[in-house]
């Protein structure tokens, strides 16, 4: 499948054939992740008493969630979207589901709700990744790719502001858990019309067909080194700037509800960046500008410390988030560039797992160093995290420049020796 348009533009990539049916539904079930993590911990907290409670619940939930992350990927490139992900799906919706009429009423045991929340994260279904591989499947046009990209990164930096709103109105009217219920129903919804769509019915199933060499599974290995660690940089820094921000606040003496207004400033900044960057026609390869771009990053947030007011942090914060989504959206183009046959899906969870590890640290090590440390340098160190994985990757950029290619021909060559057996493995598939 491709794009039949020439001209490589936002519009050209949703009038692509299936493409806004299949982003729409991919972008319903992803809602629910903007939302669960704030409705979870509202509804533990209010059926214990005890935000300590509802903290040490939310970590299990989600460190079960992204570091299984890669491994559900690698169920859905073996098995297909629609095999893989409504399976995932009923699990991880029943399992909310259970978890939200465990905390309609106070009084639920900690451990029971601790061991639902574990094995909800774990089936957690990775739409964000797959929905990038089959973008890959629709749009050949490496230009309009950039551009759906940039779409799918934007979209998903509104989900994530958009989310706790949602909560915010319906813990307006009901019990926090009715939020998780929410949370259910939407990924249940969406992932299923996610895999009916006949995009995702087109995606091949080649992971457990072909056979990759071991010299270029080792290639395309070292090529993730690059977006895998950018990311895990960009998520350490943005981890940090998550509990930056309300300390520098506090300091001056405004309330929460300026918090809020920085970090939709920042998403605001990151959604224009995503934008901007996604019609730009760039003349230097994915792998210069992934650490160009993470340097832009690192330089914004350690000019921040340096701001004397609310008003100068706000400025400098939506300067940082101009970088954001074009980092991130780079990261998963280089990865999808090395990712092997049939394994789209596992090297865009790989990406993703390194930003949500890295902000979970990040707001794990700024938590232990505010207050100890004067503001300027706990900005100075989260900008310092983006220019240490700038410069980490930016040492391996002529190497993997020519990886595309290579792998490309050498895949090229297995799958015409293979062709035939992979013909006789598909047929019963077609029944």
């Amino acid at each position: 499948m491709s794009a039949p348009s020439t001209r490589p533009s936002y519009a050209a990539v949703l009038r692509t054939p299936h493409a806004t049916r299949t982003f729409t539904a991919a972008l319903v079930g992803r809602l629910s992740y903007g939302m669960v993590s704030l409705a979870v911990m509202l509804a533990v907290s209010r059926a214990t008493g005890s935000y300590a409670v509802a903290g040490i619940v939310m970590a299990l939930f989600g460190a079960a969630s992204v570091f299984l992350s890669p491994l559900r990927a690698a169920l859905v490139d073996r098995h297909g979207p629609r095999r893989a992900l409504l399976p995932m799906a009923a699990l991880y919706a029943g399992l909310l589901g259970t978890l939200a009429a465990a905390t309609w009423r106070p009084g639920a045991p900690a451990p029971f709700l601790g061991t639902v929340a574990v094995a909800a994260g774990a089936c957690t279904p990775p739409l964000g990744p797959t929905m990038r591989a089959v973008w890959g499947e629709l749009v050949t046009d490496r230009r309009l790719l950039q551009r759906a990209y940039s779409l799918d990164g934007v979209a998903e930096e509104l989900l994530f502001v958009s989310g706790p709103l949602l909560v915010g109105v319906v813990v307006g009217f009901a019990p926090p858990a009715a939020g998780v219920a929410v949370s259910a129903l939407l990924v249940g919804v969406g992932t299923l019309a996610f895999v009916t769509s006949p995009a995702v019915k087109g995606v091949a199933v080649r992971a457990s067909r072909v056979r990759t060499r071991t010299r270029t599974r080792t290639r395309i290995e070292r090529g993730l080194v690059q977006p895998v660690v950018v990311a895990a940089g960009v998520g350490l820094a943005l981890g940090a700037v998550d509990l930056l921000v309300p300390a520098f606040a506090e300091q001056r003496g405004h309330g929460d509800d300026t918090v809020a207004w920085i970090f939709a400033a920042l998403s605001a900044g990151s959604a224009v960046g995503g934008l901007l960057y996604g019609v730009v026609e760039w003349r230097t390869g994915t792998r210069v500008r992934l650490p160009a771009l993470t340097v832009g990053l690192g330089l914004a947030l350690a000019v921040a410390g340096l701001a004397p007011g609310l008003a100068t942090l706000t400025a400098a914060v939506v300067c940082a988030g101009f970088f954001v989504a074009p980092a991130l959206t780079t990261a998963y183009l280089v990865a999808d560039e090395s990712a092997a046959p049939g394994a789209r899906v596992q090297a865009g969870a790989w990406v993703n797992t390194a930003v949500n590890a890295g902000i979970s640290t990040g707001s794990a090590a700024a938590g232990l160093l505010v207050g100890r440390l004067p503001l300027e340098a706990g900005f100075a160190l989260a900008g310092g995290a983006a220019l240490l994985a700038a410069a980490a990757v930016g040492l391996g950029t002529r190497y993997p420049r020519a990886l595309p290619q290579e792998q490309e021909q050498e895949q090229e060559q297995e799958q015409k020796a293979e062709t035939e057996a992979g013909a006789v493995e598909q047929a019963p598939e077609r029944r």
